[in-house]
């Protein structure tokens, strides 16, 4: 199977300025050295705690944040230094779900109007065809077409997302990155968004980069797995290999934190506390230790600093 999106040695970093000058004081490594490529009609679940870098990767992905250096290729061409065409016609293949479905859509705004205003933009419909595109778009996501004409109030958190889900479908994308899109809702809502996903992925052949926090959220949605810490990618393979077989401390401790029912089926590390992450804050002058990745299974590699 092709790759859609290769991510090559990203790196992410912000200066931290102070006085009057501006000048750099200091640097936070946000996104250090991550690569991982995602394949057509695959997830790749992003996985960590808050302040890990999975947010910002996601968003540098996207052209939302400047990277330092490294490449990301789509459709074997390197997407940093789109411009004008290039630009637009990325940012129609690859669209975005938001965490907070309250925040995402505007008030002002009436749900037509919303979905309506990507497609007029990239001229894909005109006339009754935008009509009858909103009216897809809205059964696709399992909801009644007459909701058109509301507004964002008048409906629940998980109507919401669902509306945020049709609107990155408007412009077909062939990728969309979900950053922590289920996070803001309660479990059965939750779930319910989560199946909605998996089943466009089968009919629409979609690929999704899923970034979460929710270890269980990702074991069920995701194909493959990275798990980040401290802007570095720690552990990545497929999905059964992670869960099953993790290896690198921070991923046992990780899963050994998510609850389980079921007192037989608990993992008997249940007690390894994850310590508080450090900070990513650090001089101008720091240059971050080497590292390097060790096989350990089929696709499943573990990171290992040099010493």
């Amino acid at each position: 199977m092709a790759n859609l999106l290769e991510v090559k040695n990203l790196v992410t970093r912000f200066d931290i300025t102070d006085g009057l000058m501006s000048q750099a004081s200091a640097r936070v490594h946000a996104v250090e050295d991550v690569s991982f490529e995602i394949k057509v009609g695959e997830t790749m679940g992003l996985v960590g705690e808050s302040g890990c870098g999975k947010t910002t990767t996601g968003r540098t992905i996207l052209g939302l944040e400047r990277a330092t250096s490294g490449d990301v290729v789509f459709e074997g061409k390197s997407v940093l230094d789109f411009k004008g065409r290039d630009r637009f016609e990325f940012c129609r293949a690859v669209q975005m779900i938001f965490q907070d479905p309250y925040s995402s859509l505007n008030p002002r705004m009436s749900i037509f109007e919303t979905l309506s205003e990507p497609i007029k933009v990239h001229k894909l419909h005109k006339g009754q065809a935008v009509n009858n595109r909103i009216v897809e778009l809205l059964k696709q996501v399992n909801l009644d077409p007459e909701f058109a004409k509301r507004y964002p109030h008048e409906f629940s958190g998980g109507q919401r997302q669902r509306i945020s889900i049709a609107r990155a479908l408007a412009l077909e994308p062939k990728l969309i990155v979900c950053d922590e899109a289920v996070s803001a809702l309660d479990v059965t809502i939750k779930a319910q968004v989560i199946n909605l996903l998996m089943d466009l992925q089968a009919s629409l052949k979609l690929s999704f980069l899923f970034i979460s926090h929710d270890i269980a959220v990702v074991e069920r949605i995701s194909h493959r797995v990275a798990v980040m810490y401290l802007g570095r990618i720690v552990e990545i393979g497929p999905r059964a290999a992670i869960f099953d077989n993790p290896t690198h401390e921070y991923t046992k401790k990780l899963l050994s934190a998510v609850p389980v029912a079921d007192p037989k089926l608990r993992r008997t590390e249940r007690t390894k506390a994850i310590d508080e992450i450090p900070s990513a804050l650090h001089p101008l002058d720091y240059v971050p230790p080497p590292i390097s990745y060790e096989k350990v299974g089929a696709d499943h590699f573990v990171a290992v600093e040099a010493a």
